[in-house]
């Protein structure tokens, strides 16, 4: 490898982007530092010579971390260094992942390791669009075979005009954020969210993404030309073409007419498909099992697999006997848990998600403390997958890439649909109890119907369906609500959210080369179809929110003050919210907003809020000369007693204002501490800036 070779490319932006090889990392296979403007990612890959024994999966890992020193900061906790990736790093993994992944070739196996790290950044460039351009070019400059160069874009929607790789600042605004994937002829993967925006929109934003996606593949080329690119020799798979024509020759059919039935048990089909292979295998001595058991494996399931991919494109019948774009049956339900704040369990087939929602306080806020992202988050949207819902024996092992992922796409599906003046912070919890396919999708649902149940006044319900593929270069069909075998032996997995006015979310990967806009926009309007007939299925349960939180759901108040009083509301050393929150049983907490204080106060029941509630106002109130309180007797003096007239404001009614008669005694007044009366602000004395109070002008005169 020669060293300090660079290559550049100017954005439409006018912002440039450079490419350098040959400084850093250079015992990697492969490694180069990815610049714009002060942004830069390291990106390097190592491939290991051998792949392991009966390997049949490209045994990839790829690891982005954003070290802190980027943006000038020291990591928070305890250890203060850099720890576990956050989900924020864990999306990214995963969009260079599902790119990469299928421009390896299908008989490399040999264990690959793609390390990123953000080295440098200005906070205003986002990195998730730049890692896979410099992953790509990582591998370019190696000898690792790779069928071709691939990279991502953002597209944003700003104004009406479509942007490559906008600003941070630029993006706030913008209705349409979509992260693509693409060769330099052939989408791969597409992600990201949007406010209710049409399929044709959707379309010309992939085709707007994928024209600079071809500009940054033909960089990479010239890179590794000028590297002087020659890939490995490797030989990862063996093989036995005539055990393979022999399984194929006695199961094909076989599995055809299984895959023919439509039967839309999974158990019952399995059974059927293991039966097959269990024949076979009666007829092998025990040598020859044992010999060539990993390869009878691999070639059953390729026989399986392409017999039922055959059905489908002949008969237009699916494996559990639909039609193309026909919906499983769905049930749901709503309330199923009396003491949640909200709940749903949405059931599509044989795919289940029981989903609750949480409505807590400013403090219940998730805590974001990033190299890139830091601060808060008030709704979260949690996806759990336990190994019960697919039928499987396993421990939980903590949450995985897949369960941030889908959660993710779940997350972004509903959250425009939250009403703007929300006070709560939301919680969404979607535990997965059966999975057939498209769980996320049913966490979309169910996450709706929950969020409605709640009360949440959410713009319109959404829904979710994924969305499948088969074809052989010649023919195609597009399938509505996959399954999860139709997942795996299809061509395509496209999951869309939106409600009736249009789509809020995607999800795409696709598994093979020359996916033409033709099936895209076919995939995109069959999806459309499918996702208002599940709005209608879910409008029947529950078809708008509740208008009123439940009796159990804790009450918010959000009271605006003056700036410059919330230091008194506070108190010295946070005395005064202290005894605020002893005294009603509320939870307080405050924001600054510009000139004014935010004041929060999350309480169990109307009562408390009350209590909270009167008590802030009463600090913050301006008193006026004139107005009537009804005051505390906070001190005796001998001159008079102090009265609290508002919390935290106390001034002196003097003995003589106490009652038209003479008082000589405070003695004889019958005032005693603890004491409730009315008193009126007769006037404010400038010179000692205080006000004067009597008890005596709201007295009939004797």
């Amino acid at each position: 490898m020669q060293l300090g070779i660079t290559k550049s490319l100017t954005l439409s932006n006018g912002t440039t982007i450079s490419i350098e090889t040959g400084k850093l990392a250079k015992q990697a296979d492969g490694s180069v530092v990815l610049k714009q403007g002060d942004t830069m990612i390291l990106a390097t890959v190592v491939a290991e010579k051998t792949a392991g024994e009966d390997v049949d999966f490209m045994p990839l890992m790829v690891d982005y971390k954003e070290n802190f020193s980027a943006t000038g900061r020291i990591p928070g906790g305890f250890l203060r260094r850099e720890s576990r990736p956050s989900d924020h790093e864990v999306l990214i993994c995963r969009l260079v992942d599902r790119a990469l992944r299928p421009m390896f070739p299908e008989d490399f196996h040999a264990n690959t390791v793609v390390t990123l790290r953000l080295l440098s950044s200005d906070l205003e460039t986002l990195p998730d669009a730049l890692v896979c351009l410099a992953a790509s070019a990582a591998i370019q400059v190696s000898d690792i075979p790779f069928i071709e160069p691939i990279s991502e874009v953002r597209v944003a929607r700003i104004d009406g005009e479509f942007r490559i790789n906008p600003s941070l600042s630029e993006l706030a605004t913008a209705d349409l954020d979509i992260i693509i994937a693409a060769t330099k002829e052939n989408i791969v993967m597409v992600e990201g969210e949007m406010q209710e925006v049409s399929e044709a929109e959707m379309a010309e934003a992939i085709r707007v993404g994928h024209e600079a996606i071809k500009l940054q593949c033909d960089l990479q080329l010239e890179l590794a030309a000028a590297v002087g690119r020659v890939p490995r020799e490797y030989v990862h798979e063996k093989s036995n073409e005539d055990l393979k024509k022999a399984i194929f020759d006695f199961s094909f059919e076989k599995f055809k007419a299984i895959a023919a039935k439509g039967l839309a048990n999974k158990s019952e089909r399995s059974a059927l498909f293991s039966e097959v292979k269990e024949e076979f295998l009666a007829s092998l001595s025990e040598e020859e099992k044992a010999e060539n058991k990993f390869l009878i494996s691999q070639y059953f399931k390729a026989a399986q697999k392409e017999a039922v991919r055959e059905v489908m494109l002949a008969t237009g019948v699916r494996l559990d006997g639909r039609k193309l774009n026909q919906i499983r049956p769905i049930w749901s339900e709503v309330n199923y848990l009396p003491k949640a704040h909200g709940s749903a369990v949405f059931t599509r087939g044989e795919t289940q998600s029981l989903t609750t929602v949480t409505l807590g306080s400013k403090k219940d806020e998730q805590l974001i403390d990033g190299a890139f992202f830091s601060g808060t988050d008030g709704f979260m949207l949690h996806y759990n997958f336990p190994s019960f819902s697919t039928g499987e024996a396993r421990m939980p092992r903590g949450v995985s890439r897949r369960e941030i992922g889908h959660g993710n796409l779940a997350h972004r599906a509903i959250k425009r649909m939250l009403p703007a003046d929300n006070a709560y912070t939301v919680r969404i919890v979607s535990d997965i109890l059966e999975s057939n396919g498209s769980s996320s999708m049913a966490t979309v649902c169910a996450g709706t119907l929950a969020l409605m149940d709640a009360g949440v006044q959410i713009t319109r319900p959404v829904s979710g369906i994924a969305m499948g593929l088969i074809t052989d270069g010649k023919r195609f069909a597009v399938l509505s609500d996959i399954l999860g075998d139709e997942d795996h032996l299809g061509d395509m997995d496209f999951k869309v959210t939106g409600t009736e006015k249009g789509i809020t979310a995607v999800q795409m990967d696709i598994k093979i080369d020359g996916l033409s806009f033709e099936i895209l926009n076919q995939a995109l309007n069959q999806a459309k179809e499918g996702r208002l007939h599940i709005l209608g299925e879910m409008a029947k349960t529950l078809a708008a929110p509740n208008p009123t939180f439940k009796e159990h759901t804790p009450q918010i108040v959000n009271i605006r003050i003056p700036g410059d009083t919330i230091g008194a509301v506070i108190g010295p050393g946070g005395k005064i919210i202290q005894e605020i929150q002893a005294y009603s049983g509320a939870t307080i907490s405050i924001t600054e907003e510009g000139d004014e204080g935010i004041v929060q106060i999350y309480a169990p029941n109307a009562e408390s809020i009350k209590m909270a509630t009167d008590r802030v106002r009463g600090i913050v109130a301006k008193p006026e000369v004139g107005e009537v309180y009804d005051g505390v007797v906070k001190s005796i003096k001998e001159f008079g007693a102090f009265v609290e007239f508002l919390p935290g404001k106390q001034a002196l009614v003097h003995i003589s204002e106490l009652s038209h008669s003479r008082i000589d005694k405070m003695e004889d007044s019958g005032l005693k501490e603890g004491d409730h009366i009315q008193v009126k602000i007769t006037k404010f004395d400038d010179k000692k800036q205080k006000f004067v109070l009597s008890r005596k002008a709201l007295l009939p005169k004797e």
